[in-house]
């Protein structure tokens, strides 16, 4: 008689493995930690034979448990395929994208509703979050897009862009220098502070927040000055010399390896408004 292996099991042996333990492989298939447990436990009845060994903490595959991780890879692959097929494309689950707050107030707007128009029956998830914390959600599959900033020649850079100096120009001249930052860690924040280090210009951060709003307020009303780039627009820029030179960034995008046509059309789709897009008001 035929052993048939249950696709959802496979799926979240898969994660486990991907994850490196239950927890994370629980937030990537949406279960339990002990409904998890007890698919694995399934998996090894059915198989006879153990799949994981535990180090400490952590779950690490036994010789068995890899040769059935090559082949359970193959058979999700085949049954995404197949779904793709039938379904014409359409979107199995959520598109989970996440961006950090400078795009989100500038570019968020225009790119959903050109999606959604394309995709009526999207479903979209949308995290805000520093490209640290996206980054860690992409690579535990809980994002399949993440659009973040990192340093300048980035592997993931679709972008690159000069760092200014914003605010009142007369609080450039103070001593100390009132700064207005965003909570840690913040690549702005860090530049910002190296620069000043860099050059010998005291300063003292007046205004410290998690909110771009905010931050956007606290520039506004003259109370600190900050850096970032032009998709902070609408603020006074601080140019000439009176501050020091800042470094340039880039605007990086990441993504799953295996995703949906769909999603595959966002991912360039976000790629070509970032590279055409000139400033955001």
């Amino acid at each position: 008689m035929a052993l048939n292996l249950p696709i959802d099991v496979l799926r979240s042996f898969v994660a486990v493995v991907d994850g490196g333990s239950m927890l994370r492989a629980s937030e990537r298939v949406f279960l339990s930690q002990p409904a998890i447990s007890l698919q694995m436990k399934r998996l090894e009845e059915l198989l006879q034979v153990p799949l994981f060994l535990r180090e400490g903490r952590r779950l690490v595959l036994t010789v068995q448990g890899e040769g059935v991780l090559v082949h359970a890879r193959e058979m999700l692959a085949l049954n995404d395929r197949i779904v793709a097929t039938l379904t014409g494309g359409a979107l199995a689950g959520p598109v989970r994208i996440g961006f950090v707050q400078d795009f989100a107030e500038t570019l968020l707007q225009g790119l959903l509703a050109q999606f959604v128009a394309l995709h009526p029956d999207a479903r979209l998830e949308v995290r805000v979050g520093g490209t640290p914390q996206l980054i860690d959600l992409l690579e535990s599959d809980r994002l399949d897009i993440i659009l973040g900033i990192g340093a300048a020649g980035d592997p993931a850079a679709i972008r690159d862009e000069p760092t200014r100096w914003f605010g009142n120009v007369g609080l450039a001249a103070r001593e100390p220098i009132p700064l207005a930052v965003l909570e840690r860690p913040c690549r702005f924040r860090d530049a910002a502070i190296a620069a000043l280090d860099g050059a010998g210009r005291p300063y003292q951060v007046v205004v410290e927040t998690p909110s771009l709003s905010a931050l956007r307020a606290a520039v506004l009303g003259g109370v600190g000055i900050t850096c970032r780039t032009d998709l902070f627009a609408g603020l006074p820029e601080i140019a000439g010399e009176k501050l020091p030179a800042l470094p340039s960034i880039s605007y990086v995008l990441r993504r799953r390896e295996r995703l949906a046509p769909a999603v595959l059309q966002l991912h360039e789709l976000i790629a070509k408004q970032v590279q055409d897009m000139d400033q955001y008001g």
